[in-house]
């Protein structure tokens, strides 16, 4: 194998050329990437850039990297195609770029809900760095912001714009928050932190359209029951959807991101797909996309073994996540996807542990500002549920016993 092409330049793609040179890869790699600039990190978007506007540090590698790992990297550069038979990338200039091998990196985009009045000045998305720079700039002027959506991001945002002192109101079109990611004992606790921050938060209330004043800017939304929620400036947050068009249009099998077997291969051995843009096989044996940065990191590694090393062992990583909300930095290890226990552990003045099951073995843990329990739990995932009741559900006692 002499040419690696990689189609995205997000965490995943990066990661993916990184990976390929600490395994050893000698041949030439190419990274594509329709987002110009150096790859940079994501999650301090709704975070800490929003309160330091420090672009520079969001940087995962200098220049230097890349020139010193000899990784050639074109930024601003649109992929129209990709031509299996040929086994070559076709950019928007027509270029034609050969490969052995290609990853699929593509990552998702935002997915806005479809209600009138989006286009109106006010209503914002944030998904990059020129997302995140346009909200900086305007949430100094802002009174109250909307946002739709209590998910991750919605509700990162919600605590940094709070402790900015900006009003905020968050509608969720679901029953609790956070619904697709957390338990319901975990959601209720993330509720009554975010009213305590001064947030209203409304439940149960899908967005209808978006509200505009005479200037036609945004001056709120209003909900499928007819009542109208006022802000001047109004986030959507309302999930994502795969970048998987290119590989649709190429024949590759697509059902919610790109279809990959256990190795993150597709049906083409001379494509993978990582990150967001991969389904892969999950519990239960059902497919599995996950939303994650690490789930990208550790995908790019296990291809890069693959590829060098020529293994062929299944991807067996524990997911988890992360999303820092206010003081509150949530941990989850694992996936909670047919979990059919849960077992709440309330801990003095802080959030519970939680702990969910899956046919008598441990399939999830969510925790908050408690990174030692996080750690074990990353090491317990798959654990029988009565080894844990031998201890008293003490995930670290646990782990020091199996030692």
């Amino acid at each position: 194998m002499q040419r690696i092409v990689i189609i995205g330049t997000g965490q995943g793609g990066q990661q993916m050329a990184a990976s390929l040179r600490q395994e050893g890869f000698q041949g030439e790699i190419l990274m594509l990437g329709e987002e110009p600039g150096l790859p940079y990190q994501r999650p301090p978007l709704s975070k800490a850039y929003m309160a330091n506007g420090n672009a520079a540090a969001l940087l995962l590698k200098p220049a230097s990297f890349y020139e010193r790992s000899a990784i050639v990297l074109r930024d601003g550069v649109r992929v129209a195609a990709i031509d299996r038979a040929a086994r070559e990338v076709v950019t928007g200039d027509g270029a034609r770029h050969p490969y052995d091998h290609l990853v699929i990196a593509t990552g998702a985009r935002n997915a806005p809900p479809p209600i009138p009045g989006l286009d109106a000045p006010g209503v914002v998305e944030l998904r990059n760095l020129a997302d995140a720079e346009r909200i900086r700039r305007r949430l100094a002027a802002t009174r109250h912001a909307v946002v739709v959506g209590g998910g991750f991001i919605g509700l990162e945002f919600a605590a940094m714009a709070r402790a900015a002192g900006v009003a905020v109101t968050v509608v969720e079109a679901a029953p609790r928050l956070m619904s697709r990611a957390l338990s319901p004992e975990m959601a209720d606790w993330f509720l009554t932190l975010h009213r305590e921050m001064g947030s209203q938060v409304l439940l149960d209330a899908p967005v209808a359209g978006v509200l505009a004043g005479a200037d036609g800017r945004a001056s709120g939304v209003v909900l499928a029951d007819g009542r109208e929620v006022s802000g001047d400036l109004v986030l959507m947050a309302t999930g994502v959807r795969p970048n998987s068009e290119l590989a649709e249009a190429a024949g590759l099998a697509c059902a919610n991101g790109i279809l990959v077997d256990a190795t993150l291969a597709t049906a083409d051995p001379a494509i993978s797909a990582l990150g967001d843009v991969a389904t892969f096989p999950g519990p239960l044996g059902r497919p599995v996309r996950l939303e994650s940065v690490q789930a990208a990191v550790d995908h790019a590694r296990h291809i890069a073994r693959r590829l060098v090393g020529g293994a062929s062992a299944p991807y067996a990583a524990v997911p988890w996540f992360w999303s820092d909300q206010g003081k509150a930095k949530l941990q989850i290890a694992g996936l909670l996807t047919g979990a059919d226990r849960t077992v709440v552990l309330p801990q003095p003045e802080a959030a519970p542990v939680v702990l969910l099951f899956r046919d008598s073995r441990l399939a999830a843990v969510e925790t908050v500002n408690a990174a030692g329990i996080h750690m074990a739990a990353r090491r317990m995932i798959g654990c029988p549920l009565a080894q844990l009741e031998a201890h008293g559900f003490d995930l670290r006692a646990a782990m020091k016993a199996a030692a």
